[in-house]
C-alpha cells in the first residue's frame, strides 16, 4: 500500500490549506522535491521543464519577501485568489493517488479558497498584536515548513 492511498485525499486538503495562506508555497515545494530527485503520486508535467521549476522555486521565496511589504495586497483579491485555485489545483492533483488527480485538485481548492479569508482573518488579527513583518515571518515559517513535509511525505526517490 503507498502513501497516496493510505491517506486518500488528505495531502490534497492539506496542500489546500498552504495555497490558502501562500499561493506559491505548494508550487515552490513540489518543483524542490522535484529537484531533489523526488517522484511524486501524480504526473506533473510542468516540472519536466527546468524554466518552471526554476520559475516555481524562485516565485516561492519572493512571495514570502513581498508580503512583508505594507503595499502587499489581500490574499482575498481577485488576482490572489486565482492564484490560490492554480496553485492548489495543480499541486492538489499532483499529491492525489493515482488516477485521482481531478478529485485531488478540487479538494485542494475547496480547502484553499475559503481559507484563504480564515488565515487573511488570523493574519489581520495579528499584525495588530505583534505587527506586520513579525507575524507575517511567523505565518511564513508555519506555512513553509508545512508545505515541504506535506509534499515530503508524500514523495519518494
Amino acid at each position: 500500500m503507498t502513501a497516496g492511498s493510505r491517506f486518500g485525499l488528505i495531502p490534497s486538503v492539506l496542500i489546500g490549506a498552504v495555497a490558502s495562506a501562500r499561493s506559491m508555497t505548494p508550487m515552490a515545494a513540489l518543483a524542490a522535491a522535484h529537484a531533489l530527485g523526488r517522484r511524486l503520486p501524480g504526473r506533473l508535467f510542468l516540472l519536466h521543464r527546468p524554466l518552471f521549476t526554476l520559475g516555481a522555486l524562485a516565485m516561492g521565496p519572493g512571495e514570502l519577501l513581498g508580503d512583508k511589504m505594507k503595499s502587499a495586497p489581500d490574499r482575498t483579491v481577485f488576482l490572489g485568489l486565482l492564484a490560490r485555485v492554480m496553485s492548489a489545483g495543480i499541486a492538489g492533483a499532483a499529491l492525489a493517488p493515482r488516477g485521482r488527480a481531478p478529485q485531488g485538485a478540487a479538494a485542494a481548492i475547496l480547502t484553499a479558497v475559503p481559507l484563504a479569508y480564515l488565515t487573511l482573518a488570523a493574519r489581520k488579527r495579528a499584525m495588530r498584536q505583534i505587527g506586520q513583518t513579525r507575524s507575517g515571518l511567523i505565518e511564513d515559517l508555519v506555512v513553509a515548513a508545512a508545505g515541504l513535509a506535506i509534499v515530503a511525505t508524500q514523495s519518494r526517490r
